[in-house]
């Protein structure tokens, strides 16, 4: 028999507790109904980086992706940077029949072989250390020609680092250039700017990137260094996911353009922003832009980014099979469950939640619900689709169809990221005015109430660099995140622990169901 109380599960995406002070966002915020909450109801702190969520160390930042994994699947799987470590370290990488199939391409064709990817050690979407040792693996196994394509991080690291992470590129191609060996550094830009859209939300960027990386049309540099030194000294205040895109040239000619039986490696293992570019190379029938002259290229990702949509074809590092999620206990159990957010973390409380799987496990009792995001720069809208996702779900509570609700507010991250902290306490803001009016619907519909987040962010918008200056921080924080239960009528207590992090929310809801979790999961907070 099912439980009679309704379950809503909120995440507030980037909301953590601030460890330094410095630029958080959060406790600047006017926000009566979180700090009322934190005061006066049952909750605890909980993990969302490093080990609690797969990464290798707890110096790795947790993100969305692997936030939302956890949360949604009570286990922990090793996950990006710690996974593809793994099939580095054991050698299963280079023995991967895709890898073979990209170097004997090349081998085959007298070809190039290309690097697509973030160039930092953020260890969110990529690591420069996979790279260099491609690189290294490349030219050990025949490859004579190789050219990387860069995308500048400045959010997942230091906002202007860029010229450290080419420094560190830039040295590796030395080190392996010579007679039999040709790399050189072919083109980028700033992530936020080339390539790297998420969830179909700007096709504009994925096409600039795709010009820029493959067509080799733009604005020409002899060097990655020069392109960002002459971004910044024509753009006073610019970081580095913000910088225009750029080729390298020589006598006026592109050094790395893509030709047909080129190969080309995507080393993102992150699979939102990596999704489209993939499309754009994989994709036989395609038309969000002109991709000129057909390319028969080798194509692969460092993961399969989407295991539904088999996207790409070719990838190098098998992904985590994440089996018994809570939405499969749910649905095994006649539950009816709905997810809601806008655009830019839609992808988080579907696809990531439901362990990397685009489909549903029933269509009856499964409803997804996408609110299009804005196409500005979020720092001028920091309200996001706040209010259209909280009306939403007091239309969904109201109408008591549903057992399990969950949504996602990504104003703390998206607006975070931006590096305006009077624009991400506006956001946290909103937040906290959404939850104010959750709170009384769930008063009036006997629901139950669930507050917590997938990572820090918005907690910790400055810090100091090496040089001991407060500097704009964008990236994620390291931060714990709240877990709170709300409920007017029925009284919880947490049991005390310092070890809880996100994938014991999931074996906690089925605790306050009633049902039984899988022996795998871990414990219930309750």
């Amino acid at each position: 028999m099912k439980a009679k109380k309704p379950i809503l599960l909120v995440v507030m995406d980037g909301v953590g507790f601030s460890k330094t002070g410095l630029g958080d966002a959060v406790t600047l915020a006017n926000t009566p109904t979180l700090d009322w909450m934190l005061k006066n109801c049952p909750n605890t702190r909980l993990k969302a980086h490093g080990g609690a969520v797969g990464l290798p160390t707890d110096d790795d930042m947790g993100n969305s992706e692997v936030g939302h994994n956890a949360i949604g699947c009570g286990q922990i799987y090793s996950q990006g940077a710690k996974l593809v470590n793994e099939s580095i370290e054991s050698g299963k990488m280079y023995d991967s029949e895709s890898w073979q199939e990209v170097i004997g391409n090349v081998k085959q064709n007298g070809s190039t072989l290309h690097f697509i990817g973030l160039l930092s050690d953020g260890n969110v979407h990529s690591n420069i250390s996979h790279l260099l040792n491609m690189l290294e693996r490349a030219k050990k196994d025949g490859v004579k020609k190789a050219r990387v394509h860069i995308l500048l991080d400045g959010r997942d690291v230091p906002a202007t680092s860029a010229l450290t992470y080419v420094e560190q590129l830039e040295n590796k191609l030395t080190e392996l250039n010579g007679a039999d060996f040709d790399g050189r550094i072919a083109s980028g830009g700033g992530r936020m700017k080339v390539t790297m859209d998420r969830y179909q939300a700007d096709w504009k960027m994925v096409e600039l990137g795709w010009n820029t990386h493959v067509k080799g049309e733009g604005r020409q540099f002899d060097s990655a260094a020069k392109a960002i030194e002459t971004y910044r000294a024509e753009n006073e205040g610019v970081i580095d996911q913000d910088l225009p895109a750029f080729v390298i040239a020589e006598n006026g000619e592109p050094v790395g353009k893509i030709n047909p039986k080129d190969s080309v490696v995507l080393f993102n293992f992150r699979g939102d922003r990596a999704i489209e570019l993939s499309m754009a190379f994989d994709d036989e029938v395609f038309t969000h832009f002109d991709r000129g002259e057909k390319l028969d290229v080798v194509y692969a990702g460092m993961l399969q980014y989407d295991g539904d949509l088999k996207l790409p074809r070719r990838y190098l590092v098998n992904p985590p099979e994440i089996k018994n999620t809570l939405s499969e206990l749910l649905v095994a159990n006649g539950y009816k469950q709905y997810a809601v957010s806008e655009t830019q973390k839609y992808g988080h409380v579907t696809y990531f939640w439901n362990g990397n799987r685009s489909a549903k496990f029933s269509d009856e009792l499964e409803t997804f619900k996408e609110i299009p995001s804005d196409k500005v720069s979020f720092d001028q809208r920091p309200w996001m689709k706040s209010a259209e996702i909280t009306d939403d779900l007091i239309e969904v509570i109201r109408s008591g169809e549903y057992d399990f609700i969950r949504c996602n507010f990504p104003n703390g991250d998206m607006v975070g990221h931006t590096g305006s902290l009077d624009s991400t306490i506006i956001g946290v803001e909103s937040v906290d005015l959404g939850l104010t009016r959750l709170k009384a619907v769930c008063d009036e519909c006997g629901v139950t109430m669930l507050v917590t987040a997938d990572h820090g962010n918005a907690d910790e918008m400055l810090e100091k660099n090496k040089k001991g200056e407060i500097a704009v921080r964008t990236a994620h924080s390291l931060n714990p995140v709240p877990f709170i239960i709300y409920d007017k009528d029925v009284h919880y207590e947490i049991k005390p622990s310092d070890s809880y992090g996100l994938a014991n929310i999931a074996p906690t809801v089925a605790k306050m169901f009633g049902l039984t979790a899988p022996d795998c999961w871990e414990e219930a907070m309750i």
